[in-house]
């Protein structure tokens, strides 16, 4: 019995080793990268927190994953954005995720080479969002803005002593830098929402609350159309700003 349980044990040894072992991945560095003292800085943090041991071996040699030109952004430093290619497993995989996260990122840009810091995390520039060009009917825009918008707007020296005052001119509208968008999603800003009807977008007025002024009543076409026609019009000229003394 005595000998079972110690061969047994010994398997259990085998096996926890085995394991062990396969909590590893090998990882090419360029020697310029490796002799800055980062990686030994870095990769023991990452085998802290996951129990994943990365060793370190030289360009050509057989890897797992590496450092270097292709793969994914993940920090910049000697005058390099440098990527991490790894060959999917879940132990590279990982480590992948690590380098993006809040902890891995804070431990790339806390690494001091003579007091200075060396490294920082990658960070993607933010995509540059385009507006659609507006491709409606610019005059039938003109038209459905007068008749619909001219009640209360500015909307150009044709109504000009028509409309309301207190309303913001369709001039002053595309001063603002998301001019598109307010006039694109006009019908949901109050106060229009309680007299305006888009065609198979908006919900009919319930009976209890009828529109209190003769609604607006449009169809995308014709919202499209005043999109092309505002986008005509120059933004108001709305001098220096004030500057106090």
């Amino acid at each position: 019995m005595r000998k079972l349980i110690v061969a047994i044990a010994m398997v259990l040894l085998a096996c926890g080793g085995a394991v062990a072992q396969d909590r590893t991945f090998r990882l090419v560095a360029p020697a310029e990268l490796s002799e800055t003292g980062f990686l030994k800085y870095l990769l023991p943090r990452f085998s802290l927190k996951t129990g994943i041991r990365i060793t370190v071996v030289a360009p050509g040699d057989d890897a797992d994953a590496a450092f270097g030109d292709n793969g994914v952004p993940v920090f910049e430093g000697l005058g390099t954005l440098w990527h991490y290619e790894h060959t999917p497993n879940p132990h590279t995989d990982r480590f992948a995720e690590w380098l993006t996260s809040d902890i891995g990122r804070d431990t790339i840009g806390s690494f001091e080479s003579g007091g200075a810091v060396t490294f920082a995390a990658y960070v993607a520039a933010p995509k540059e969002k385009r507006a659609v060009a507006p491709t409606g009917d610019v005059v039938a825009g003109e038209a459905n803005s007068m008749l619909h918008c001219g009640r209360c707007h500015v909307v150009s020296e044709k109504n000009r002593m028509n409309a309301i005052g207190s309303t913001p001119s369709f001039s002053l509208l595309r001063t603002f830098p998301d001019w598109q968008n307010r006039f694109e999603a006009f019908y949901v800003l109050k106060p229009h929402p309680a007299f305006t009807q888009i065609a198979e977008v908006t919900e009919p007025f319930h009976e209890s609350r009828p529109s209190p002024i003769v609604p607006i009543e449009l169809t995308l076409d014709e919202l499209d159309a005043i999109l092309a026609f505002v986008a005509t019009i120059e933004p108001a000229d709305l001098g220096a700003p004030i500057q106090l003394r």
